[in-house]
């Protein structure tokens, strides 16, 4: 009976199809995979770079327009005297 749970045992890694060897090479190559996720993480990829820049000028050519069309009402209030646009204009990072 000892006999037959012993060849059993020995016989385990064999049945399991390499499953043993798989779950060890995992675990030697996890902190490799976790290293690479963390820099994955804290680089910006180039379209992340893109839609965020994007998303910034879309930000300011609104501001601009608002500015634009108060400007707009206050010439129209004061007769049309004084017009001339000055104000602030998406893409110049100077102002901002």
């Amino acid at each position: 009976m000892h006999r037959n749970w012993v060849l059993g045992l020995a016989a385990l890694p064999l049945l399991s199809g390499g499953c043993v060897a798989k779950t060890a090479f995992d675990i030697v190559t996890m902190p490799v995979k976790a290293a690479g996720q963390a820099a994955d993480w804290a680089t910006t990829s180039q379209d992340e770079a893109d839609r965020n820049y994007g998303r910034k000028m879309r930000k300011q050519e609104a501001r601009e327009g608002r500015e634009r069309r108060k400007q707009q009402e206050a010439c129209r209030k004061r007769g049309g005297r004084d017009c001339a646009y000055d104000g602030y204009r998406a893409g110049d990072d100077d102002r901002d």
